[in-house]
């Protein structure tokens, strides 16, 4: 259900036509991924509910530049995070784009329409010693005791992007040769090393104790039954069910209101840089295709470097 001060509060979201026609085109054409292809229908939803409930709008053809501009300026008025406005935008202008380009629409309402600036903040890592913390928080032997441990294991010793983590199957794991075989954004595979804590905990969670005693007699469904992590029903684990793992733990050792998959992807690269680690190799495992994304973690790096040179170095302390 939506929220009150949800553009689409209170309205259907059904598209029109020519919008689905549109997130067709960028799952067949463009390869986009199930994840990028709702982010769209969330977005694209939000719009139209919205400019047929605030501006009368009954047809796209009939959406025109000011009608979008007030979008943008409603989304920032709701108190909405930067980049939240920011990719609903791209959203609604590549909408109207693609519209133009097949004639549907006679001219581009969102050519001349800015995407609003996100600014580039530093990835807030956790420290070694708050990492350590968590990961020994798991406490028992049980099979989910066993899979949580895995879970945050393979989090930060890989990188590994939630979303690649919960659709690992068995055949993308070697424990033998220590790898794991990831499929990230755009459908890229990439291997990734597993550490040895990682690999540890994935030998613990993958035995007749883990991961065998978690799986049902008889799977719901085909694709379960080769899924790496299971939830309690014995289906494959999804990523809300990910995420609830990474917060129930960090909410016993004090580290939600900062915790998060995500974050432990940055740690995971923020620590290898700090220990020496080539950029290179670092971008390699994080499946980043641009330098330029894998750069921001130098920055994250250099300062705490300059933090302990400052705190550290008798010529650098303030007396």
């Amino acid at each position: 259900m939506a929220r009150a001060d949800h553009p689409a509060a209170g309205l259907p979201s059904a598209l029109p036509v020519e919008a689905e026609e549109f997130l067709t085109w960028l799952a067949v054409e463009r390869g986009r991924s199930g994840n990028t292809l709702a982010a769209y229908r969330r977005d694209l939803g939000a719009f139209w509910a919205w400019a047929g409930e605030t501006r009368h709008v009954r047809a796209l053809d009939a959406v025109g530049e000011p009608d979008l501009v007030a979008y943008v300026a409603h989304l920032r008025a709701l108190g909405r995070a930067p980049a939240s406005v920011a990719r609903a935008t791209v959203a609604v202008r590549s909408l109207f784009r693609f519209l133009a380009v097949e004639g549907v629409a006679v001219v581009d309402p969102g050519a001349d329409v800015p995407v609003p600036p996100v600014p580039k903040g530093l990835p807030k890592a956790l420290t070694e010693d708050e990492v350590a913390r968590l990961l020994d928080a798991v406490a028992g032997d049980d099979a989910v005791a066993r899979r949580d441990r895995a879970i945050l294991e393979v989090l930060y010793g890989t990188g590994v992007r939630v979303s690649e983590l919960v659709g690992l199957s068995l055949r993308d794991v070697d424990l033998e040769a220590g790898l794991l075989r990831v499929l990230g954004k755009g459908g890229k595979e990439r291997v990734v090393p597993l550490g040895r804590m990682a690999r540890g905990a994935l030998v613990a969670w993958l035995g007749p104790e883990g991961r065998g005693a978690m799986a049902p007699a008889q799977w719901a469904r085909r694709h379960d039954a080769d899924a790496v992590f299971l939830n309690q029903r014995g289906g494959r684990l999804g990523r809300q069910g990910a995420w609830g793992v990474v917060r129930r733990h960090a909410l016993a050792v004090g580290l939600a209101d900062r915790l998060t998959p995500h974050v432990l992807r940055h740690s995971c690269a923020t620590h290898m840089l700090d220990h020496g680690a080539d950029i290179r190799a670092v971008q390699e495992l994080l499946g980043h295709a641009n330098i330029g994304t894998t750069q921001v973690y130098t920055r994250v790096s250099t300062e705490r470097l300059r933090a302990a040179y400052l705190a550290a170095h008798p010529r650098a302390r303030v007396p």
